[in-house]
C-alpha cells in the first residue's frame, strides 16, 4: 500500500463487482500467469470482530473469498488468485507483484 501511495500516487486495487474481479484477474495474469498479486483488502479484528475492509476506505459491497477464507487468526493482507479468480488471506509481510489503482 505505502509503495503504491509513494510511488504511483495510487491505492492498493479494490474489488466492487465480480466483473471488475474477472478484470484484474486478466490483467494480473499477464504480468505473472503462477504469483498472485496484492489487491487492498486487509482482514483484522477490530473491536472484538474480525472484518475485512479496504486499504482505500471504500464500501465494502463484494467479496470472492476461497473456501475457508478469510483467515481469522492474524491480521491479513489478501491476494487474487491468478488461477481461479477468489482472493485468499496472507501474511502481510510476504513479497507478491500487486495491483494498484488511481
Amino acid at each position: 500500500q505505502r509503495y503504491c501511495q509513494a510511488v504511483y500516487r495510487g491505492q492498493l486495487a479494490s474489488v466492487h463487482s465480480a466483473a471488475r474481479n474477472q478484470e484484474l484477474k486478466k490483467l494480473a495474469k499477464t504480468y505473472n500467469r503462477f504469483i498472485s498479486p496484492w489487491i487492498g483488502a486487509v482482514t483484522s479484528c477490530r473491536a472484538g470482530k474480525w472484518e475485512s475492509y479496504w486499504e482505500d476506505s471504500s464500501p465494502w459491497n463484494y467479496a470472492n473469498w476461497a473456501p475457508t477464507q478469510p483467515l481469522h487468526k492474524v491480521t491479513t493482507c489478501t491476494t487474487l488468485s491468478v488461477r481461479d479468480g477468489l482472493w485468499r488471506s496472507r501474511l502481510c509481510f510476504l513479497m507478491h507483484p500487486f495491483i494498484c489503482q488511481y
